[in-house]
């Protein structure tokens, strides 16, 4: 293994530059312009109270914030803190191999980290903290992702890509010290099946019984197998092609769930849960061993048309619809943490419940997992990394705007357990209405008929309330009666949304495992021995599977259950990560630049440990889970049954579980804490010596050229012209070349 010693840095600026530009008066007005928006739209959603507020300034305030912070700040860590250079070689280029390595398209390569980042949190999430009110979750959602989520999944991807794309835990482990590291790798690897195991649940919960959205997702495994074959046998390189073909296949699907819907195939493709975690299982095995290029990259990327079409056509029917939020800015429940959707006070828990879109660990896995081994450009980073975070943040903000601009009667109906609703119209109208939220029976079943659904009381998971929010806008945007189309192509957008972060991540759990136990057993280690592969992969979906049919089949909601965990479980992997990026950053000489890591991290540690400490600690049956289990355990020794519990076994079942998420919750919280005091030990040593040794792998010229960002610059095309032009001369070493954003390095 190579070794490396950084130190400060002379200057600051970006190797090769040659000197920043003065801004253009073009330049100075546009921003000055997003900017005074900007914060127009801030003042009105902070000041607003008593009157009608359009859901557009919450558009309009995270738009230009994500403006402004790519442009900036962004900028700022890529090209002074992190020093990309695109004159050194990456993975994919070095060490390509066909099957993880493989130098992929940046506009492919955004697509597919984005579909792998993008899961169940941006679109649950903030679904269920609306309960809070639109302030909170739409302060969270923003500056969160700016300071801490964007930053946090940028640093990992840089670090990973310049140590051959080692995982999150590997590199603990040999940046911060084997007891830190042991912990870690425990710790990544063990929140990252309950993390699996959560994204797989909400699939299961949106394609059970449901034909359109089954025939649907099925057909983008065909069709992505279809463009992968395109892009590397049938027509190397001819991205737009396969991509219009991809689209227009991913379309007809689509429809062509509709039309089965009504057909005799309904009733083969109507799926239990317990049918659906074996499909779910079999098809993360295959994605995992499968060449990337051959479905995982080409499934992702077209899935990543569909995610960014439907909230593209969501913003657009937003400004045409101009919904008024009918949430409060600032409601009662997160004064008092007595909400019916989940038990807890606004701090910790609602940035806890907004994990992705923020600030999600999850990512950090990816960022070290599939995408640094494809990434073409160093300076690429900033596009894929940043880049990609701000589209699932603008995901969660329009989820968000979707939750808060339907009845609140119907939200709090849908969202409040069963236990308390009590399942029907009469009962569920006569809770809200306790609640404070003025409905009726007839206005619930009514909203139940629009939709063509049985009945959307305690339809819990967020996913349902999302589908019905994005149903009454696209239905108030385009008219016509088609508000039950527009639910299902929801529920179906949702479940193909999460799928794609299932098997991506499957496939760095792969990475993790093999990582791990290749510390002991170095062939096992080697990602390209297929056994390895195979046992690797076999071993993780049998994990999350495992973990996945219990969240099925539990009384109490596998969603009510394992998403707090979840939650805080992510913000803790957050928070390793955050503590590599720290430590590496110290170790590289850069201590002028670590609080950009730094002030997210201490505010997480924060956050998801007081979290846990409440979730462990609190005699809140609500809250805690060892005052719940303790709560089910007398009742059951005392010969009863409780809600929603019906027999003895269930209620057994809610005591295992209970016990189990506590158990868990602990040790999380507890290994997180072991790698953050060994990593302090590290940055002491690091600062005293204005640096110390790091596995960075050395340089090694590059022999290809890229543009850096999603859209090549004319200095870009010519210098590709000119690459493309001395290859062809038999000079190729000779047309390497590095841009900053200054120009072309000389």
């Amino acid at each position: 293994m190579s070794t490396t010693v950084s130190r400060p840095d002379t200057d600051g600026g970006p190797p090769g530059g040659t000197g920043r530009r003065r801004p253009t008066l073009k330049s100075i007005l546009v921003w000055t312009a997003v900017a005074v928006v900007g914060a127009v739209s801030w003042t009105v959603l902070a000041l607003a109270r008593g009157e009608s507020v359009s859901a557009l300034w919450m558009l309009f305030a995270a738009l230009c914030s994500y403006a402004i912070a790519y442009r900036f700040y962004a900028r700022f860590i890529a090209y002074r803190a992190l020093r990309v250079d695109d004159r050194r070689a990456t993975p994919a280029e070095r060490l390509h191999n066909g099957i993880d390595f493989d130098v992929t398209d940046r506009r492919v390569l955004f697509g597919h980290h984005f579909a792998a980042i993008a899961g169940a949190g941006p679109l649950v999430g903030p679904v269920l903290a609306a309960q809070m009110g639109y302030l909170p979750g739409t302060i969270w959602i923003v500056v969160g992702v700016i300071f801490a989520g964007a930053v946090q999944d940028m640093v990992v991807l840089f670090f990973s890509m310049r140590r051959n794309g080692k995982s999150l835990g590997q590199m603990v482990r040999e940046e911060i010290g084997i007891v830190g590291g042991i912990a870690a790798l425990i710790a990544v690897f063990a929140i990252m099946i309950l993390i699996l195991a959560v994204l797989a649940l909400i699939v299961v919960n949106a394609l059970a019984e449901s034909p359109w959205g089954v025939f649907s997702i099925a057909l983008t495994i065909p069709i992505a197998l279809f463009m992968g074959v395109y892009l590397r046998v049938l027509r190397p390189g001819r991205v737009l092609e396969a991509t219009a073909i991809g689209v227009v296949l991913l379309l007809l699907a689509i429809v062509g769930g509709g039309w089965i819907d009504n057909t005799g195939l309904a009733d083969a493709l109507t799926l239990s849960k317990e049918w659906l975690v074996l499909a779910l299982v079999v098809y993360g095995f295959v994605a995992s061993v499968l060449p990337v290029w051959l479905l995982l990259t080409p499934r992702d990327y077209l899935s990543t048309f569909m995610k960014i079409g439907v909230i593209v056509l969501l913003a657009i029917s937003l400004l045409v619809a101009r919904p008024v939020l009918q949430a409060d800015a600032l409601t009662d429940f997160a004064r008092e943490g007595t909400g019916p959707v989940f038990a807890g006070s606004l701090f910790p828990f609602v940035f806890i419940t907004i994990a992705c879109g923020a600030l999600s660990g999850f990512h950090a896995l990816i960022s070290s997992g599939t995408t640094p081994k494809m990434v073409a450009k160093e300076s690429q980073v900033r596009l894929i990394g940043y880049g990609g975070m701000l589209m699932e943040s603008f995901v969660a903000i329009s989820a968000l705007i979707a939750a808060v601009v339907i009845d609140q009667g119907l939200y709090y109906a849908m969202n409040a357990p069963a236990g308390v609703t009590g399942g029907t119209p009469e009962t569920a109208a006569a809770y809200i209405n306790g609640l404070g939220f003025p409905t009726s029976a007839a206005d619930l079943a009514a909203a139940s008929a629009a939709v063509q659904e049985p009945s959307l009381i305690s339809r819990t998971g967020g996913a349902p309330t999302l589908a019905v929010g994005i149903s009454e806008i696209f239905s108030d945007a385009f008219g016509g009666s088609l508000q039950a189309f527009w639910y299902h192509f929801a529920i179906m957008f949702e479940a193909l949304f999460i799928l794609t972060a299932v098997d991506a991540g499957t496939r760095v759990g792969r990475f993790m495992l093999q990582d791990t136990i290749g510390n002991v057993w170095k062939r096992f280690g080697d990602l390209s021995w297929r056994p390895g592969n195979i046992i690797a992969s076999a071993v993780v979906v049998g994990l999350w599977g495992g973990m996945l049919y219990i969240g099925v089949t539990d009384p109490l909601g596998g969603v009510n259950q394992l998403f707090p965990l979840f939650g805080i479980a992510n913000q803790l992997l957050a928070a390793i990560a955050l503590t590599l990026c720290t430590v590496l950053l110290v170790k590289h000489g850069k201590l002028k630049y670590a609080w950009i890591t730094a002030v997210p991290l201490a505010w997480d540690l924060v956050v998801t440990m007081t979290a846990s400490w409440q979730k462990v600690f609190s005699d809140n049956p609500a809250i805690g889970y060892f005052a719940q289990r303790n709560r089910y355990a007398d009742a059951l020794d005392a010969g009863e049954v409780l809600p929603p519990a019906q027999d003895a076994g269930q209620m057994q079942q809610v005591v295992t579980n209970s016990t189990i998420n506590g158990v868990l919750q602990a040790f999380f919280a507890l290994l997180v804490l072991v790698v953050f005091v060994n990593a302090l030990v590290v940055i002491t040593r690091a600062v005293r010596a204005r640096g110390l040794p790091t596995t960075e792998e050395p340089a090694v010229p590059s022999r290809i050229v890229e543009p850096s960002g999603l859209f090549a610059t004319a200095e870009e095309k010519q210098a590709i012209a000119e690459h493309e032009r001395l290859v062809g001369a038999g000079a190729g070493a000779r047309g390497q070349g590095t841009f900053t954003e200054e120009g072309p390095a000389r």
